[in-house]
């Protein structure tokens, strides 16, 4: 995550493996994505959050709504 500033979240979800899931989705179409993770360790409440690049927003959220609606 080189620079901060172009990034944009595109996903958040409570589910970690769900989140993880769609990282790889964006990975096998060449998408470089980060997952922020703000729940809270003791008590487990929070989301998972997915970040892209701005550029790649748009691929990401039609590759991620393409994979929910299977």
């Amino acid at each position: 995550m080189n620079d901060h500033q172009n990034w944009v979240m595109i996903y958040s979800s409570t589910l970690d493996h769900e989140v993880n899931i769609y990282q790889a989705l964006l990975k096998d179409a060449d998408i470089e994505s980060v997952i922020i993770n703000k729940k809270d360790s003791l008590y487990l409440f929070g989301e998972v959050e997915l970040y892209v690049n701005t550029e790649d927003a748009l691929m990401a959220k039609q590759i991620i709504t393409s994979a929910s609606s299977e």
